[in-house]
């Protein structure tokens, strides 16, 4: 391929993993104060050998491979893993290695190309030109069979878009497109029939073909499927393994010492599962991972793994000048550009925003027809920031709704996408709040106060769902603050009214200085007397508080509460994680 790599094994020695007793079990009476999920596994994987990762329901498959590949965010994690003798550092490992999650997880309203090109635009080295970065991405279309589907929006999971299988390839090339040297996938065929299983294992052996070190888990694969596997890594319920070893033509090398061998014609991944489960110890009186121990395969991999745990002579350890292949600017333009592409193409929310918008427009503005220019009562006055108020509220509140659900898939996305070390949260943050800023103007416009308005409500909606676990914990926050702004604006109840003991929340309601800015910029010099002998002016003053020379402060706090929102937001995404491993 257009862009060579180093080929990199990986060893593990005694490997164990293990978390805090859950609360269940130690009510039940277990004493233990850790509950022991992997117990000293040890083995290797090499380059242009693919392996199989299996066992029982709960033997641990897919809880070694996020530990072997770094995506453990809890518990604690002993023995010796080292890249190609040397110990390894997350850091620099994320920067050879892939990781295909079991669910296909992608941005639905990219394109497969895109999707190609974004990944590698952020994950290949700054030394790569564009020129050779696109050659490399239609090499990997071509090597897991895209070329077909390159303008095909990548959709929803079983909504719209690419099929199982296809989204199963797309998550393999978005992989490959990082040029890795070690490739995890975590159940590739999963519910996938066996046409669709047959293709994506063909995309598979092509990527070991390359000389990657390739591993999947796997669950009860069909004989076609398991004879494409060349190594298998076989966990009995406990995370401890009972067979570590080439499989052989045929799956002719594969035996467990004290059972019989397998019959001919009879699939050796469910023999495997039949022979090694917790009846057959207790039948046979034996324990699968005392006997693995005691033989000489056992041995045999033992001196391997010493054998690659020594550097090769001349080689040196990873090393990498930044943490991220890209720079902070090329990472925020990267994911802009993506953020763009997927709100544009996302009619439910642009399209559904525009036609809410237009007859919002339409209502309100036929319902106070040429009411600003006759001022003459001050229930024509009230009526003026009634309309004022109520619009810009609503759309507000809609929008502010509207953006928590893309946000809540965004975020999705980018718990793979920096797990894989392709950005920092900082650039993804930032780069959608700068997808939804809006043009300003000058600060005597009262639409200005008002596209400020739409701006920081849209970033609040982004904010809370970037604090929250989930969408509809999001949308229940947000809707308690928009109650109590509402209350708070010194609309319904004009600050000079509010009793002195709440006077306070109004102060720190964003939508009542966004109210006074907006209300005094058009009204707050007026002279015009109305009913009461009074100016406009004097009556904004002494009944609603608000005051012209006040204008510039509203305008700062305004600008400063969008700016507020947006930092707590890009803190948030950076710092909160609701991802468990």
């Amino acid at each position: 391929m257009v862009l060579p790599f180093q080929p990199h094994s990986l060893t593990f020695d005694q490997m164990t993993y293990s978390i805090d007793m859950p609360q269940e079990m130690t009510n039940r009476g277990v004493l233990e104060d850790r509950l022991v999920l992997i117990k000293g596994v040890s083995g290797s994987f090499r380059p242009g050998i693919l392996t199989a990762l299996m066992g029982v329901t709960g033997a641990g498959k897919t809880t070694l491979m996020d530990v072997l590949a770094g995506r453990k965010t809890g518990g604690k994690i002993e023995g010796d893993l080292r890249i190609s003798g040397y110990p390894k550092k997350q850091e620099t490992f994320a920067r050879v290695s892939g990781y295909c999650e079991q669910t296909d997880i992608h941005s639905p309203h990219v394109t497969v190309h895109e999707s190609l090109i974004y990944s590698a635009w952020l994950r290949l080295p700054v030394e790569v030109d564009v020129d050779t970065r696109m050659m490399f991405v239609e090499q990997v279309m071509e090597l897991v069979e895209l070329n077909d589907l390159r303008q095909a929006l990548v959709g929803l999971p079983g909504v719209n878009g690419l099929s199982t299988e296809q989204r199963k390839r797309l998550t393999i090339a978005v992989e490959l497109v990082a040029n890795p040297s070690i490739v995890f996938m975590d159940e590739p065929t999963s519910g996938l029939d066996a046409r669709a299983a047959a293709i994506v294992m063909r995309a598979v052996r092509n990527t070991v073909d390359t000389g990657r070190t390739v591993v999947c888990t796997i669950h009860q694969p069909s004989i076609d499927i398991f004879e494409s596997f060349d190594e298998l890594l076989l966990l009995k319920r406990g995370g401890q393994e009972i067979y570590v070893g080439p499989l052989g033509t045929h799956s002719s090398l594969l035996g467990i010492k004290g059972v019989s061998k397998i019959k001919d014609g009879y699939n050796p991944a469910t023999w495997m599962m039949e022979v090694s489960c917790s009846a057959q110890e207790v039948a046979l009186g034996v324990d699968f991972a005392t006997l693995y121990k005691n033989s000489n395969l056992y041995e045999r991999n033992k001196e391997l793994i010493k054998e690659l745990s020594t550097p090769a002579s001349g080689s040196r350890d990873l090393y990498f000048p930044s943490k991220y292949p890209q720079s902070f600017a090329t990472q925020f333009g990267a994911c802009l550009w993506k953020q763009n592409l997927s709100y544009w193409r996302n009619p439910s929310y642009t399209a559904v925003n525009l036609l809410f918008t237009t007859i919002i427009a339409l209502m309100i503005g036929t319902m106070f027809w040429n009411l600003g220019q006759n001022v003459k009562k001050r229930q024509d006055l009230m009526n003026v920031m009634g309309s004022m108020y109520v619009s810009v509220y609503f759309l507000g509140v809609k929008n502010s709704s509207a953006v928590q659900a893309v946000v809540a898939i965004e975020r999705t996305i980018s718990y793979r996408e920096r797990a894989a070390g392709m950005y920092s949260a900082l650039s993804h943050a930032f780069a959608q709040v700068r997808r939804n800023k809006k043009r300003k103007k000058s600060s005597r416009d009262k639409m200005d106060y008002n596209q400020i308005y739409l701006l920081y409500l849209h970033i609040i909606g982004m904010m809370v769902m970037a604090v929250s676990p989930n969408y509809p914990i999001a949308s229940l926050i947000a809707s308690t603050f928009y109650g109590l702004w509402n209350i708070f604006s010194g609309f319904l109840i004009p600050r000079t009214r509010i009793p002195i003991w709440w006077r306070w929340f109004y102060w720190v309601c964003p939508v009542a200085w966004t109210l006074y800015g907006s209300i005094v910029a058009q009204y707050g010099d007026v002279q015009n007397e109305i009913e009461s002998g009074e100016t406009v002016e004097e009556f904004l003053r002494s009944y609603m508080g608000f005051r012209h020379d006040f204008l510039g402060v509203a305008a700062t706090v305004v600008v400063c509460f969008g700016v507020f929102f947006a930092l707590v937001f890009a803190f948030s995404m950076k710092n909160i994680n609701y991802l468990k491993r």
